[in-house]
C-alpha cells in the first residue's frame, strides 16, 4: 500500500462517520482529502534540492447548503483534516512554515456536493517538524508526541487560543510558558502560571535549556532539542 492509499484510508477511518451524517448531498471524506492534497501538491515550492515547502493554510469552499449541513461538526472535521494534512506533508518530506489550518466557507459559486480549495503559506512561531532537523537557531520540541520546529525568536505555549502552541490540558494556564531563542541558548520562562513550570523535575521561574531537557507544564511533557537526536532518545 502506497503513501497516498494509507493517507486516504486514514481519512476514511477518522472522519467518515461524521461526514456521512452531515453531508447528505453525497460529498465524502475522500473528496475533501483529495482536494486538500492536490492543493498542497500544486503549490509546493522547491527552495533547494533537499527542501520543499508546502502550503499550510487551506480554505475549503462549499455550497451554502453543504456548509449549513456541517453545523457544529465543522471544527471537529477541520481538526481531523489538519492532522491528516500534517501527516501527509511529513510522509512526503514537505516542510511547513506554520501549523496546518483548514477552514470552511460558504460559496454561492459551488454546487451542492462540490468544493474548491485555496492553499497558501502562513508563517507561524512554530511549525510541525515534518522534514527538518533541530539546530540552535531552530530547536525542536516534542509536546506529548507532537514535534514542533521553533521558527521565531519567541514561542508561547499555553491553553489559550492566543498561545503559539495550544495544549489541551486543564492544568496549563492560558499563557503558561515562553521559549526564547537567544545567542547564548534557549531560555524557558514561566509566565506566572498557576501550577508552575518544571525542568528536569525542578520548578523554575526561568532556565536555560540544554539538549534532551524535559519540561513539564500541568500534565504535559515537553522534550527539547537543538541538534538531531535518535527517535528513541526523543521518546524517553
Amino acid at each position: 500500500m502506497g503513501i497516498f492509499d494509507r493517507f486516504e484510508n486514514a481519512v476514511e477511518k477518522g472522519v467518515n462517520n461524521a461526514f456521512s451524517r452531515v453531508f447528505r448531498s453525497g460529498l465524502k471524506p475522500v473528496d475533501i482529502n483529495t482536494a486538500i492534497r492536490r492543493a498542497m501538491e500544486d503549490n509546493i515550492q522547491e527552495v533547494s534540492p533537499s527542501r520543499t515547502i508546502a502550503p499550510n493554510h487551506f480554505v475549503v469552499h462549499l455550497s451554502p447548503a453543504d456548509l449549513e449541513a456541517m453545523g457544529e461538526d465543522a471544527p471537529v472535521l477541520a481538526d481531523e483534516f489538519q492532522q491528516q494534512a500534517t501527516q501527509f506533508a511529513a510522509e512526503h518530506g514537505y516542510a511547513l512554515m506554520g501549523p496546518v489550518e483548514v477552514s470552511f466557507v460558504g460559496d454561492d459559486a459551488e454546487l451542492t456536493g462540490q468544493l474548491a480549495v485555496e492553499a497558501s503559506n502562513h508563517r507561524g512561531s512554530a511549525a510541525p517538524a515534518t522534514a527538518v532537523s533541530a539546530s540552535p537557531q531552530h530547536p525542536i520540541i516534542d509536546v506529548d508526541g507532537e514535534r514542533w520546529l521553533l521558527t521565531e525568536p519567541v514561542t508561547v505555549i499555553g491553553r489559550g487560543s492566543e498561545a503559539d502552541i495550544v495544549v489541551s490540558d486543564s492544568g496549563v494556564s492560558r499563557r503558561h510558558l515562553e521559549l526564547r531563542i537567544t545567542p547564548t541558548g534557549v531560555i524557558a520562562t514561566d509566565l506566572g502560571s498557576t501550577n508552575g513550570t518544571f525542568v528536569e523535575g525542578h520548578r523554575i521561574d526561568a532556565a536555560t535549556l540544554i539538549d534532551g531537557n524535559q519540561v513539564v507544564i500541568g500534565r504535559t511533557r515537553i522534550l527539547f532539542w537543538t541538534s538531531p537526536a535518535p527517535d528513541s532518545a526523543q521518546e524517553r
